[in-house]
């Protein structure tokens, strides 16, 4: 008897690690990241950024009943963010191509602290879960000669790290370690896989009945675009590439 109530009370402090939120295959989504949050969104799920968003507005958007989800970078260096000191120089590669970010050696400890504060600070601050961006050095111009397995075990690091904390956690883009990924993930966010032609390797989700949140940044190919998504079950946006929500087209209206 004493045993049982020992680990009641642990389980009543804690938590169970196996719960945290996982979107059903259907979920709708809105990405914002920047300007003034459209708080008024039909959707399941918003996914906006961990260190802009207030808390007020999480708390506002869990009171409708909506799960909000934070973005941070896990694989960029960002000299604007508050913990931006917290990086060694010596783990702050090349420039992202397009963007006025650096890219980090994810093989280092200091990186895995880092995230694992940001992690905490996800979770203080109310979040449902995260969505990390930048996993796909290993593919990329980084400067740190990365590997496919030194990317599989980060992105794992991160998985587990999150779901510990009670976190729903989304693979983004990595769309050729998928396969491997998928099972530690419950959902993935992806940008233009029509424009890449690489939609098919996202189909290990939908089977795994987890949802594709799916992003294109061209207008006018809007047509085709929604029909892909919709055909293979994605819940897919045409948004601006700012992500400011200036605009939105939901392609599951367009049916």
């Amino acid at each position: 008897m004493k045993i049982f109530l020992l680990i009641m009370f642990t389980l009543s402090c804690y938590g169970d690690k196996n719960e945290w939120y996982k979107p059903s295959v259907d979920a709708t989504w809105h990405w914002q990241l920047k300007g003034d949050i459209d708080l008024n969104k039909d959707v399941d799920v918003y996914v906006v950024d961990l260190f802009d968003t207030k808390l007020w507005q999480i708390k506002h958007l869990q009171k409708r009943e909506k799960k909000v989800i934070a973005y941070f970078s896990a694989g960029s260096y960002e000299d604007w963010r508050v913990d931006a000191k917290s990086f060694k120089k010596s783990i702050i590669g090349k420039k992202m191509s397009g963007w006025d970010e650096r890219w980090l050696d994810i093989r280092s400890k200091n990186i895995r602290d880092i995230m694992k504060r940001r992690l905490d600070f996800a979770k203080k601050k109310g979040f449902d879960g995260v969505e990390i961006d930048n996993v796909d050095g290993y593919i990329n111009e980084t400067g740190f000669a990365l590997t496919y397995d030194n990317q599989l075990k980060y992105n794992i690091f991160l998985s587990q790290e999150a779901h510990k904390r009670g976190l729903a956690i989304a693979l983004k883009n990595d769309v050729d370690q998928i396969v491997e990924l998928e099972p530690y993930f419950d959902f993935h966010i992806n940008e233009e896989c029509f424009e890449y032609n690489e939609c098919g390797k996202l189909m290990p989700f939908i089977r795994a009945k987890k949802p594709v949140f799916h992003a294109e940044y061209n207008r006018k190919n809007r047509d085709k675009i929604c029909k892909e998504g919709n055909k293979r079950g994605f819940q897919t946006l045409i948004l601006p590439l700012e992500l400011d929500g200036s605009f939105k087209i939901d392609c599951k209206l367009l049916k």
